[in-house]
Parts: C-alpha cells; structure tokens; sequence
C-alpha cells in the first residue's frame, strides 16, 4: 500500500486508506515556476502509483495566476492533465483527497493528508538579460544599483537567486524530469546545466539499452525487482530509490536482457520518462 509522509502530521498515512474507492488528488500551484511544477509532478507520480495499485483517481488543480501556462508547460513534462479545481464537481466532494502542495503553499482547505515538495533552485549561471537590463527571473534590485530605493525589497535584503528561464528549463523536458524524479520530494532541487546534461545523456543511454534489450527474447520482470520496486515507489515516492533499481539491473549479472527490458517498460508506467522511445531504431 503506498504511504505518504503527511505533512499536517509528520506521521506516515496510507494514501488511500480505501484501496479501490476513487481518491481525488488535488494540486495547488501558486504561480508558473520550477516549483510549482514539481507539485504538479508529484501529483502526477501519485496519480501513476495508485492507479498501477488499482486504486482509481480524480486529479484537480489549483492554480490562481497563469493556468494555461502552467497546463502547457505541464503537458511538456509528460504530467497528465487536471480538471479545473474551479469546477469541482460536488458529486464527488466526499472521495477521499490527497493535496500536493509547495512546502511554504499556507494552509490547505478541506480534509486529507498534505504531501508537501520542496523547492526547486537553479544555482547556475542566469538567463540571458531581460529588456531592462536584468537578468531573467531577477528583480532591478538584483544589479545592487538603488537597491534601497526599490519598492517591495527592504534595505539590505539578499539578492534574488537566479533563475533561468522555464522555457530554457523545458527545452529537454524528460531530461528535466528525471532531474526531479533524482531528488526525495522532501528535499530542495538544486538545477544547473550540467545537472540537466547529466540527466540528459543518462537518458541517451537508457533508451539505447532498452531498444537493445527489445531485440532479445522477452522475458518476465524478476519477482524481487518487482518487489523492490513497488517497496520504493510505495514508500513516500521514492523514485530514487526506484532509479537505483534500474541502475542495478541493468548491470545484474544474471539478469536476462528481455526481463531488463521488461522491468524498465513497467518502471515507466511511474517515471513516464519515454524510456521505449527508440525501439526500432538500432541496426
């Protein structure tokens, strides 16, 4: 049964105290930013995780500023779509409900354990400058020029991290997928571009692997990889440790090529990293 750490307790909660009986996950976003994305995604792994337990899920949003953006930039992350929590259908109010929420999102409305993700940061170099001279998610008070003069930002306050762009962010999204899915959703995610090309070129060599594996006989998923996958992604969505599992049955001695085939398709029901991508494409 897959538990999540409830933040309203710090307890570990069943997150769907009712196997089979529909669960509503609800997302609230608070804006078009890396983290409000990650909270997307976290609801997106959650609606995947209870789904392959058989458990049937309705997914909402909450998003008060700039939703179409935030929509399109979540179907760029292989995140599946959300109904409009402005359009919540009262027929459903009494499902049992998950909400995902940024760690600083304030108070939840409505019952149901808290899955709070902390944030994302990018710590490399900025984006290219803005029309005014600042660089890209920076604030005029990020120069240091008239800092104290700057309306909203008090004397002395610390310069605004730099950001790079969402659309920067987004132009390998499986790369900046498996980034997220990399870090315990408790955990801050600290991006730069080398983070991504690592990312990157770990998912070159993965869908490589399995358009090989593809070629060989197919053979069944091992009982314990599938143990030890579910065991991960059951408990508080650990996708790093789901990825470790990958890492370790691609180099299992062992371990037939059409059962590592096998184990990455099912893994990717969870990660919709694309993993099968190139099959057919190897001579």
């Amino acid at each position: 049964m897959l538990r999540i750490l409830d933040a309203r307790t710090g307890e570990p909660v069943p997150a769907a105290p009712a196997r089979r009986g529909l669960t509503r996950i609800e997302a609230h976003a608070s804006g078009l930013d890396p983290t409000d994305l990650r909270v997307l995604l976290t609801a997106d792994l959650l609606v995947r995780a209870l789904e392959l337990g058989g458990t049937p899920v309705w997914t909402i949003l909450t998003a008060p500023h700039r939703l179409a953006e935030l929509r399109t930039a979540a179907t760029a992350l292989a995140i599946r779509p959300f109904e409009d929590g402005r359009d919540l259908a009262s027929g459903l109010g009494d499902a049992q409900a998950i909400h995902v929420v940024a760690g600083d999102g304030g108070p939840v409305p409505g019952p149901g354990p808290v899955a709070s993700v902390a944030p994302v940061v990018w710590t490399g170099e900025p984006g290219p400058p803005a029309a005014d001279g600042t660089r890209s998610g920076a604030t005029p008070a990020d120069s240091g020029a008239g800092r104290d003069t700057v309306p909203g930002v008090p004397p002395g306050a610390p310069p605004t991290p730099p950001r790079l762009p969402l659309p920067d962010l987004l132009a390998d999204p499986a790369a900046l997928r498996l980034a997220l899915l990399s870090v315990p959703r408790g955990e801050p995610v600290h991006l730069d571009r080398a983070g991504l090309d690592r990312a990157a070129q770990r998912l070159t060599h993965w869908r490589r692997a399995v358009a090989a594996w593809a070629r060989r006989p197919s053979r069944p998923v091992p009982e314990e990889v599938r143990v030890r996958l579910r065991a991960a992604w059951e408990d508080d969505l650990d996708l790093p440790a789901v990825l470790e599992v990958l890492r370790d049955v691609e180099s299992a001695p062992g371990v037939p090529d059409g059962a590592r085939f096998e184990t990455y398709v099912y893994a990717d029901r969870l990660l919709a990293l694309d993993l099968p991508r190139d099959l057919g494409t190897l001579a």
